[in-house]
């Protein structure tokens, strides 16, 4: 069962119409950005069921949208809703890092 993020240590359950709205910025197909996009799509479709819109930024075609953005490393997935924003940095292999970062609940 997937939670819905409250305060520390309250767990509600995820409202059907919730959408994680996700945006993922790479650097062209570099070896990095290429297992982040395949680590975020995998877990995407493990973790959030289908309830999820994931955009893929590539810096070099679209740099003003990942200046906008303040990009601070790459690559970079930025979580724009539900709130509260959150911004994790790297590959996306670590599930429970990405789990924590979505403030989802770990895995057991």
């Amino acid at each position: 069962m997937i939670k819905q993020p409250g305060l520390p240590g309250d767990e509600y359950e995820l409202i059907d119409e919730e959408v994680y709205r996700l945006r993922l910025f790479v650097t062209g197909a570099t070896p990095n950005s290429t297992r982040a996009i395949a680590n975020i799509k995998e877990f995407c479709e493990t973790h959030l069921n289908g309830k999820y819109e994931l955009d893929i930024v590539d810096v070099y075609q679209q740099p003003t949208i990942a200046e906008k953005e303040q990009i601070i490393a790459l690559p970079m997935l930025l979580k724009k809703s539900p709130l509260p924003q959150r911004k994790l940095i790297g590959d996306m292999s670590d599930t429970d890092k990405v789990l924590r970062g979505l403030n989802l609940p770990a895995l057991e």
